[in-house]
């Protein structure tokens, strides 16, 4: 992108939703592994979470960019093609094997959660080469297959997790672990990282500034134009590990500081990022794309409040138990709390909420295509849409005409 000193706030929008791969419109034909590893290549960290109550947020980013694809080949190329890997980068994190050395100074650090259960075995270091042994002997395991330890009582409202469940999250952190798979349950299999990871990138070793200073670069060629707490945010680093290893690339070249219209703080454009003039297309938006996951610039880039309200109770919601933004070009035109009723087999829009001055009828047409097109991938019969509000009403005529 050719020299700028300041860029306009509809730039920012199509800069950052070309950097995670809006700027193209979804493939015509069956996807396959080349726009997988396109889709991958554009959002670098997947944030894994598996609340179920529509499907698992992070195979939902991937219909944001290519609309239906194959899941199980989605799976297949995620833990089977020796590209990709799980870590804690965002949060529990897809990322690309190149980054297992980017992040070594991560897994040097890990500390298990003073919550857990291994402070309680008489010796918990010994428990824990007990398992490693056990996978150099036998091959990967889940938590199942280790032998059952007590461990302390759970009290009301734990988040319960087994000894030997803490034990491989210990090994996962520090890296003496990796996921080979998912379970269809989502549970992890692990196993030795030599049985996973390429030999050059394990044995590869990079100074902590070193890496920071990449996983920045990273950062702000898939954010595409970002302030310094966005850059830090994705992948988790500190204000203060920021801060000079972003004066760093700006002298470098690989950032240029710039002024980005109705924004507070300085913001910093990288050097690949493109500005198309148009970004086509409309898509749902899972509440854990990069696009969203850092609330303060989801609200000024798209002027959109977001909340995940899964733990509020039902009285104080506002807007929904699962809500998804959905997007049209580069605004956010409607948010709709979807839930999947299997048994029913329907896709429920059980709250529907145009945004600002987004068109009614424009905008329920293309929700609606949108609805239809994901209830038909998931393997629902329909959409049913409750309808109290004015858009709702309007969605659901769009849906059934």
């Amino acid at each position: 992108m050719r020299h700028r000193v300041r860029i306009s706030a509809a730039e920012a929008r199509r800069i950052a939703l070309a950097a995670q791969g809006f700027d193209r419109e979804r493939p015509q034909a069956p996807t396959d592994v080349r726009h997988f590893r396109r889709a991958m290549s554009a959002i670098a960290v997947l944030q894994l979470d598996f609340v179920n109550v529509l499907l698992p947020a992070h195979f939902l980013m991937i219909w944001s960019r290519l609309g239906p694809y194959d899941r199980g080949r989605f799976e297949k190329f995620l833990y089977g093609s020796g590209e990709h890997t799980e870590q804690w980068a965002h949060e529990a994190s897809i990322v690309a094997c190149s980054d297992w050395p980017l992040l070594a100074h991560r897994r040097r650090d890990f500390q298990v959660w003073k919550s857990g259960a291994l402070h309680v075995l008489p010796d918990p270091n010994g428990y824990l080469r007990d398992v490693l042994r056990q996978v150099r002997k036998c091959g990967a395991v889940t938590a199942s297959d280790l032998p059952a330890v007590e461990g302390p009582k759970r009290k009301p409202g734990d988040w319960f997790r087994s000894v030997p469940r803490w034990a491989l999250e210990h090994h996962f952190g520090r890296g003496t672990l990796a996921v080979r798979r998912r379970l269809t349950n989502f549970q992890r299999v692990y196993d030795l990282p030599e049985r996973l990871i390429d030999g050059d990138l394990r044995a590869a070793t990079v100074a902590k500034a070193d890496a920071q200073r990449e996983l920045l670069t990273k950062a702000s060629v898939s954010l595409g134009v970002a302030t310094s707490p966005d850059l830090a945010d994705y992948y988790r680093m500190s204000a203060h590990d920021v801060a000079p290893r972003i004066a760093e690339l700006v002298e470098e070249g690989a950032l240029q500081e710039v002024v980005v219209d109705g924004w507070s703080a300085p913001a910093f454009l990288a050097a690949a990022a493109c500005a198309p003039r148009a970004i086509p297309g409309a898509s749902l938006l899972s509440p854990f794309d990069p696009l969203m996951w850092f609330r303060p610039r989801a609200a000024r880039l798209f002027g959109f409040e977001y909340r995940i309200e899964i733990y509020v109770p039902e009285a104080k919601r506002r807007w929904g138990y699962y809500v998804l933004p959905f997007r049209q070009g580069d605004t956010i035109t409607a948010r709709v709390d979807l839930k999947a009723d299997r048994k029913a087999s329907v896709l429920l829009v059980q709250n529907a909420h145009l945004e600002g001055a987004a068109d009614q009828c424009e905008t329920a047409d293309a929700l609606a295509s949108e609805l239809l097109a994901l209830a038909r991938w998931l393997e629902l019969d329909g959409v049913i849409v409750k309808k109290a509000s004015a858009f709702e009403k309007a969605l659901a005529r769009s849906i059934k005409p």
